[in-house]
């Protein structure tokens, strides 16, 4: 399979994002691109945790049933839900109902308001510096973890935090951002030079 693939618009993309519709406007809209804010930023861990072991895809297409499920990831509200949320996410067939990353959901909400300075703060305090990061040419150039990802996990879990391991952190790097792991020859990237 290549790394890039031309769409029916003429336009170079990861090849990943021609596997599903979702894919595409997700790639073409969002993965890669800045995003801060805690609640944004809190929605995504949050899916990142529900992501492991499943696709991608998967979180996707439930995102607006999490959204729903988990109030749009306001941090204050979710941190004050209880076992009667608990019986009613694990109810909700729009989501994935995994009892362990639901209740991480609510207690890493209770950690990050916790935080001093916040969760966009600190997260992006583990981004590498762009200019010295070499834009990949390749799938194979696009790494799983990094040290900063390790980094990233490491202190996330000392603080308390669940679900957050290196290659969680780096895809969670990667969907806000913090890196832009766009192939060379995408035209995501070509807008980012």
């Amino acid at each position: 399979m290549n790394d890039l693939i031309v769409g029916e618009d003429g336009r170079a993309r990861c090849a990943w994002a021609a596997s599903a519709p979702e894919y595409r406007t997700y790639h073409d809209e969002e993965w890669g691109t800045p995003l801060r804010g805690d609640d944004a930023l809190f929605e995504r861990v949050s899916l990142e945790a529900f992501q492991s072991g499943l696709s991608w895809i998967t979180i996707l297409r439930k995102r607006p049933a999490f959204r729903a499920a988990f109030a749009g990831f306001h941090i204050e509200t979710v941190a004050g839900f209880g076992s009667a949320d608990v019986d009613r996410l694990l109810a909700d067939a729009g989501i994935v109902r995994n009892r362990s990353k639901i209740e991480a959901t609510l207690h890493n909400a209770r950690v990050v308001l916790g935080l001093p300075g916040g969760l966009s703060a600190l997260l992006w305090s583990y981004a590498p510096d762009p200019a010295r990061r070499p834009r990949p040419a390749t799938r194979a150039d696009v790494p799983a973890v990094t040290a900063e990802s390790t980094a990233m996990a490491k202190d996330l879990k000392k603080r308390g935090l669940r679900f957050v391991g290196p290659t969680t952190a780096y895809a969670l790097m990667q969907a806000t951002g913090m890196v832009d792991d766009h192939l060379a020859g995408c035209h995501v990237a070509a807008k980012r030079l």
